[in-house]
């Protein structure tokens, strides 16, 4: 485990859409400056509830969240955001009637620096985005759209990303080249949370892990251990790891 303080960490957290229906219960999670950690479990375990409790879109009824070391619970999505956290949904992710470039821009509107050198390393990230800067977002494929998400909340240069099921929906090459894209993210030195369906691939590339269940955190361990536990793997990666 890193020397260093968490960038991130959830203390036992209660949030639930409905009064008196908590969907987590109890979450713990932490993430280190740098790490790439996947969280994944069963539909209705909690995963996308934790990512917009953890973005101020869900203000948790109990418990606490600490972001580079400040107390973030309660605070809204754009408070967050300006210390330098980003979140990309699943669906909604981009204005589809806005060109691409233009979608750029507006991921950075909290930013008071000059744009176009933050653009550029976007480009280079991402060169399908370029080729296709003059087009409207709404006439993309499924992958490209993916792409123009993540580039637009690279925007913001933020030391951690919140990305909420990224593969959901895509062919499998489109896939492959979406989670290449994460990987390169990451080794560029930003923070990411991956709440991902697709458990396996997700543990293939991540530094640590968390198991949810039932809005608990049931299993925490390293990507290669979670996908060697014989018991992750039964439950949760639809066969028995060997």
């Amino acid at each position: 485990m890193p020397d260093t303080a968490p960038i991130l960490q959830v203390e036992s957290v209660y949030a639930g859409y409905v009064q008196d229906l908590d969907i987590l219960q109890g979450i713990n999670f932490k993430i280190y400056p740098g790490e790439l950690v996947a969280v994944i479990g069963p539909n209705g375990a909690g995963k996308s509830t934790l990512a917009k409790a953890i973005f101020g879109l869900l203000p948790p009824r109990q418990g606490k969240i600490t972001f580079q070391g400040k107390n973030i619970t309660g605070l809204k999505s754009d408070q967050i955001v300006q210390r330098g956290m980003c979140y990309v949904p699943q669906i909604v992710n981009v204005f589809p009637s806005l060109t691409v470039e233009e979608n750029l821009e507006m991921g950075a509107y909290v930013r008071d620096v000059p744009l176009q050198p933050i653009k550029q390393d976007i480009f280079k990230k991402f060169p399908v985005l370029e080729s296709r800067r003059k087009q409207r977002a709404g006439t993309l494929s499924g992958g490209e759209r993916q792409m123009l998400a993540m580039g637009k909340a690279l925007m913001l240069q933020p030391s951690l990303l919140l990305l909420d099921e990224p593969s959901a929906a895509l062919s499998p090459i489109l896939v492959n080249n979406v989670f290449e894209q994460i990987k390169r993210i990451n080794a560029g030195g930003t923070a990411i949370v991956l709440v991902e369906q697709n458990a396996r691939k997700a543990l293939e590339m991540a530094d640590r892990g968390y198991v949810l269940e039932s809005g608990r955190d049931r299993f925490e361990g390293s990507g290669t251990d979670l996908l060697n536990d014989p018991k992750v793997g039964e439950l949760y990666l639809g066969a028995v790891a060997h």
